[in-house]
């Protein structure tokens, strides 16, 4: 197998943002699939993480892949160009490219860097005698990099440009075959970095994940709550061109003139005609509100996010959810499900929800929103929510405790403000479970201690215990009850006086940072 492209990253950059590099990776694995579609799913890309396994010789695998891949691209960074086997990685490429070239004549730009973070301004000779830089991916990406654009506008223009650009530029050097390296030992190859070692930056991280569950539009009709789709009610149909030419008229400014097409039952339905929301080509284009407007819940919701000061990835509810969520815990990153109610009850999205729903996930919110009109009151709308509950039988009995994080019927609004709540809820649950002390752990992410409990708040013990007289000097007088002995009573007193006072209600926002260890043949990259 010769992979399109070996996937050449710093460990310290996942750590630091690896739901990120974890995004940028799948979207340009899926860019390149649709213009590359007789590819195979396993011939389009080589990543460490996805594909070795324990027992695997790591080093061989990697030397291997490295040797037979026809492209190589390569996230420069701070990091990368200190990392020595990311060092190795980029010799030994850079060495098959310039062999081709003495054998066949042919340059072949077929290392490919991404200018991840800006690097170093000292790069190696080798390293700078490449382009990394284009100037038409625009002012940001050159001056912060695509982590930078994946940060502030994960779906935007820029970003997207970059990515199909990169899956052009794949395609066409992997075309000319580079040939293949097969005696490649990376454990023998002298890397031509790292550059002169900078200490580490501690990074503070405040990633929210946001997974969404919804429909598209021209979708065979879901089945309310599981139970077979019944005819008149709503599903998603295919958007017409009027409704094209309407969303584009909302992108412009305004909103959509109407529910995009969708019907519950038409003018005659057997709950009247339906006011509800819009699906587009994609789960995240999913506007449930009724008018819908642009943009759609997902990217509202990444826009809310930013403006508080956190960034965002985003991602599709599949089968990997839990371990996509146990992967952002060990990071220290909050979650969010967005998730359509119409979509919770049928598949793709009913069994990773149900298992979801039966694994611990102490800082994973769910929101699921209601149209006004989604459907009215009446037969279906029972059967729509009672589909819901029977999806998330266990944690549908947590929705009315304190701070909640699975939250139902959620109003346009009171959206943004349920959303931030439930983030600030999570990242405080994931404070407390950092660290028994909680000070040390408030540290840690930079904060101050919790506030001091209010004067009166505190909880006095039970029953009270009298202050004890003052006591002269000398040896102390044994007392009925107490052994004699040099301040025997003195501890007791001052242990019960009084309760510790509550621990603050009100936080600042926390910066949660990575800090899961590298694997064993890893620290090093």
């Amino acid at each position: 197998m010769r992979p399109y492209f070996f996937f050449s990253y710093a460990r310290r950059d996942h750590l630091a943002g690896g739901a990120f590099v974890d995004q940028f990776f799948t979207d340009l694995r899926d860019e390149l699939a649709r213009i590359e579609p007789e590819a195979g799913p396993g011939e389009l890309a080589y990543r460490d993480t996805e594909r070795l396994r324990i027992g695997d010789d790591w080093e061989r695998q990697l030397s291997r892949m490295l040797g037979a891949s026809r492209t190589m691209v390569a996230l420069y960074s701070p990091a990368y160009f200190s990392s020595p086997y990311c060092g190795k990685e980029w010799t030994a490429f850079d060495h098959r490219t310039r062999r081709h070239e003495e054998q066949t004549g042919e340059s072949v730009p077929a290392l490919i860097p991404v200018l991840w973070e800006p690097p170093p301004e000292d790069l190696p000779a080798e390293v700078r005698r490449i382009q990394y830089i284009q100037h038409d991916f625009g002012a940001e990406y050159a001056t912060g990099g695509l982590r930078h654009l994946l940060r502030t506008d994960p779906q935007g223009t820029a970003y997207r440009k970059v990515v199909r650009v990169i899956a052009e530029r794949i395609r066409e050097a992997a075309s000319w075959r580079v040939a293949e390296l097969r005696d490649l030992d990376l454990g023998q190859v002298e890397g031509c970095f790292p550059v002169e070692e900078v200490a580490p930056v501690a990074v503070r991280s405040s990633l929210v994940r946001l997974f969404v569950a919804a429909g598209r539009a021209g979708d065979p009709p879901a089945a309310v709550g599981g139970a077979g789709a019944v005819n008149g009610e709503r599903f998603p149909v295919q958007r017409s061109e009027a409704d094209s030419v309407r969303a584009d008229r909302a992108a412009a400014g305004g909103g959509l003139a109407n529910g995009g097409g969708l019907t519950n039952g038409g003018p005659g339905g057997p709950d009247g005609p339906y006011q509800g929301g819009w699906y587009g080509a994609h789960p995240r284009d999913w506007a449930p509100y009724h008018p819908p407007r642009l943009p759609s819940l997902a990217v509202q919701a990444q826009q809310v996010i930013t403006r508080a000061g956190h960034s965002t990835s985003l991602e599709t509810v599949g089968p990997d959810l839990a371990d996509a969520l146990d992967r952002a815990r060990e990071n220290n990153e909050v979650s969010v499900l967005l998730v359509d109610p119409w979509a919770a009850g049928a598949e793709p999205f009913r069994q990773a929800l149900r298992d979801f729903d039966r694994q611990n996930h102490p800082v994973t919110a769910v929101l699921l929103p209601d149209s006004t009109d989604d459907p009215p009151a009446g037969p279906a709308r029972a059967r729509l929510w009672e589909g819901v509950r029977e999806v998330f039988a266990r944690t549908w009995l947590h929705r009315s405790g304190p701070e909640p994080l699975f939250r139902i019927h959620i109003r346009r609004e009171r959206f943004e403000r349920e959303l931030l709540s439930t983030v600030t809820v999570a990242q405080n649950r994931l404070l407390d479970q950092l660290d028994d002390d909680p000070v040390a752990a408030r540290a840690q992410f930079g904060l101050g201690p919790d506030p001091r409990p209010m004067p009166g708040l505190t909880i006095p013990a039970w029953p009270p215990v009298p202050p004890e007289p003052p006591v002269s000097p000398g040896p102390p007088l044994p007392r009925p009850g107490n052994a004699p002995g040099p301040g025997a009573g003195s501890g007791a007193g001052a242990g019960a006086g009084a309760a510790p006072g509550p621990r603050g209600a009100l936080r600042e926002e926390t910066v949660p940072l990575t800090n899961r260890a590298p694997s064993e043949g890893e620290a090093d990259r």
